[in-house]
């Protein structure tokens, strides 16, 4: 069992609070995801649980075993650096083997298991190279693979596949998540990358400066952000967030200089703010009589869809369509959404459930 626990964890380097009371846990065989900006304490997690760094509060705890004290060789975790760490005088087949060799495993098994992780991760052609012959993502992959051949009670992975270009990166995000389910092993990896996050893992905390601000599946954070912070983390193009004026005479919210208005009725007292999910807003063209307008400031068609960036206001706005709708650049258009779609923020930024 990989069940890895934290309980109220803090983290410092001098004078710096890299993780503040993290708690969480982290199922046995889940794909968990770490995100959020550079410097949020992602990769300071991951060293936690590996043992290359010691908690200066908290517990942390690997298949119910309190394991603060505990060397990283009696963990039994599998890491893959960013920085890849590889030995560069031995070649990629002895790089991938060389944990196996180093624990004894019979040769039989391990030119099996080899085999297998070369054919899963395409690098059967490149084994007889050294990593200095090798390109940034065939080095990463022979790191994946170093991993992969390993038993462990959980592999560690710190955004192993940001060197790779985008569409072997989407490959292999893909071919791990399948990996993870046919091994039946406890996954953690860290990423900046959110397409990255939402699509691979089963559940994904989201960071900020060293605090979990929520731990939930992809598509529940996505649907029911706990705050501004996590709504505008997550999602591209990003979420419109917008402050509201109450116009009690007519029974309407109304935003972006009248260009956005929403019933009164169902606004939570609390809210201060909120925000409308580029896929949520709806255009059409202005007509007179229709109320204030905003204007299409850049039309950028993306195939399957189109971001319409527009201006209402002081208010720069982005609307997620599908297709190739017939907008141009200066046009004027009318703005709506459904109120169902709205998510609504205190002052404080924490999210407030509909009124």
């Amino acid at each position: 069992m990989a069940e890895i626990t934290f309980e109220n964890v803090s983290k410092r380097y001098g004078d710096t609070l890299a993780l503040d009371r993290a708690s969480f846990t982290i199922r046995d065989n889940e794909f968990f995801c770490f995100f959020g900006p550079p410097s949020s304490g992602k990769t300071t997690i991951l060293r936690l649980i590996l043992g290359l760094e010691t908690p200066d509060e908290g517990e942390i705890r690997i298949g119910g075993k309190r394991v603060n004290e505990v060397t990283p060789a009696e963990r039994n975790v599998a890491m893959v650096f960013q920085n890849l760490a590889l030995f560069p005088h031995m070649t990629a087949r002895e790089n991938i083997r060389f944990p196996l060799v180093e624990r004894k495993v019979p040769e039989a098994q391990i030119a099996a298991k080899l085999a297998s992780v070369a054919e899963k991760l395409h690098i059967g052609h490149i084994l007889h190279k050294p990593p200095a012959q090798l390109s940034g993502g065939e080095r990463q992959r022979v790191a994946i693979a170093r991993a992969l051949v390993r038993d462990p009670a959980a592999y560690l992975m710190d955004d192993p596949i940001s060197a790779l270009d985008a569409r072997l990166r989407e490959e292999t995000r893909v071919e791990l998540k399948r990996l993870q389910q046919e091994l039946g092993h406890t996954l953690v990896y860290v990423t900046h990358d959110q397409e990255e996050a939402m699509s691979v893992a089963d559940r994904m905390a989201i960071l900020e400066r060293g605090v979990i601000r929520q731990v939930d599946a992809p598509r529940a954070i996505y649907d029911r952000p706990a705050s501004r912070y996590v709504a505008g983390l997550v999602g591209a193009p990003t979420i419109n967030l917008l402050a509201g004026t109450a116009d009690t005479v007519n029974g309407r919210l109304t935003a972006a200089d009248g260009v956005i208005r929403l019933p009164l009725a169902g606004v939570p007292e609390r809210a201060t703010a909120f925000g409308i999910r580029p896929e949520s807003l709806k255009l059409a063209p202005w007509r007179d009589g229709d109320g204030a307008a905003a204007t299409i400031f850049e039309v950028e068609p993306l195939g399957g869809f189109t971001v319409v960036t527009l201006t209402a206001g002081e208010e720069r706005l982005r609307a997620l369509l599908r297709g190739q709708p017939k907008f141009a650049a200066d046009e004027k258009i009318t703005l709506s959404v459904d109120p169902a779609d709205i998510h609504f923020f205190a002052a404080d930024g924490s999210a407030v459930a509909r009124a």
